[in-house]
């Protein structure tokens, strides 16, 4: 049962272990004849693939690797980077996550999750600093309320307080270290938008009017400080500093097609004719990224996008699926450059193919950056 299966995880890791505690870091030296403040800025600069390793060399590395204090080293000195989070839903309906990471010199790419505390189908998702937020979804065909933190400092999961209105196929996004989730339920529902203090681990309503509400959301991006998402009826317009709730212009709305992303301040969809297009607010207009057509197949197969280091992030599924290599999934960073009259050029970085165990039949559903 649905419910079973959550009370299960709840007692595995619950609402109570939110925020997660810090680790103790020991009181023996990390590097002799150097303070350890000055020791912590070394590892800091470290690239995170090799922490694993560093962990081990001894009680006092392994609890800084694991402390919230390395991390904020890591962001001060300007160390910390975007690393691609992807959710691939196999053909048993089971969701499992992965970290990409393809920094030069990495000899492992694809880095496996540890399974998350309930599987569950429609799940919004959205990420604040190196938090990654599953929230809500289906279990067993009944929503629910449910929600999932990975911290990727720790490489842990863990049950964040429970949203006060079960949800699928909602909308989410992080403003202003606030996590904001709208819809996936009834309109009527009185807790159709809500906000999650983070810090202080609670849910409040957020007010709506009744006219924008809508049940199921396809997409959604954070702009400006604003939240906006795309529904059956048409796109909604959140600004949480004013309160105000609003549609999208009409263009917008209309060449807007479910996964988007944004990358300095364009909103970036890839259309049913595969086009790679970019929405400038400023102009109202969206313009096909030029320069794609020799390098890109003619169309991608459950394309998905992302903001990855200020590179326009495209993932699609490959054609290649045997049982030794499995899933094939591609990846490629573009460089998008604005030119004359509004036009948008896209150069590709890099693009590589990777390989995910997971059967025939496998789907990409989410891929997010987050910053580690």
């Amino acid at each position: 049962m649905a419910s079973a299966a959550i009370a299960e995880a709840s007692e595995v890791d619950g609402e109570a272990g939110w925020p997660p505690a810090a680790a103790a870091v020991a009181v023996e030296s990390l590097l002799p004849q150097l303070p350890d403040d000055l020791a912590i800025q070394c590892i800091a600069r470290v690239p995170r693939f090799f922490y694993p390793r560093l962990a081990l060399v001894s009680r006092a590395w392994c609890a800084v690797i694991r402390s919230p204090d390395l991390f904020a080293s890591r962001v001060s000195a300007g160390a910390s980077r975007s690393f691609l989070f992807v959710d691939v839903r196999t053909s048993s309906e089971v969701s499992r996550w992965y970290l990409i990471d393809l920094q030069s010199g990495n000899p492992r790419p694809l880095v496996p999750l540890p399974p998350p505390p309930i599987q569950a189908a429609g799940s919004a998702c959205a990420a604040l600093g190196p938090l990654l937020f599953v929230l809500g979804g289906s279990v067993e065909g009944v929503a629910t309320a449910a929600v999932q933190i990975f911290d990727a400092r720790f490489n842990q999961w863990h049950l964040g307080p429970r949203m006060r209105a079960a949800r699928e196929f909602a909308a989410a996004g992080a403003v202003g270290g606030r996590m904001f989730v709208v819809g996936g339920c009834l309109p009527s529902c009185d807790h159709w938008a809500e906000v999650l203090e983070v810090q202080a681990g609670r849910w409040a309503p957020v007010a709506s009017p009744i006219g924008v509400r809508e049940k199921w959301m396809h997409g959604s991006v954070v702009l400006e400080g604003k939240l906006l998402a795309v529904a059956d009826r048409g796109g909604l317009l959140f600004d949480p500093a004013a309160g105000t709730w609003g549609p999208v212009s009409t263009v917008l709305d209309i060449g807007w097609k479910g996964r988007a992303a944004v990358v300095d301040g364009i909103i970036y969809s890839y259309d049913f004719l595969g086009k790679v297009k970019g929405f400038d607010p400023a102009g109202d207009k969206w313009r096909e990224v030029e320069g794609l057509n020799e390098d890109l197949p003619k169309f991608l197969s459950g394309a998905t996008l992302a903001d990855l280091g200020g590179f326009l992030c495209v993932l699609w599924e490959g054609k290649r699926m045997n049982r030794r290599k499995g899933m094939e999934i591609m990846c490629a960073a573009i460089k998008v450059d604005k030119a004359d009259a509004g036009r948008l050029r896209g150069e590709i970085v890099w693009m590589e193919s990777i390989s995910f165990g997971v059967s025939k039949g496998s789907t990409l559903s989410h891929c997010l950056p987050v910053e580690v």
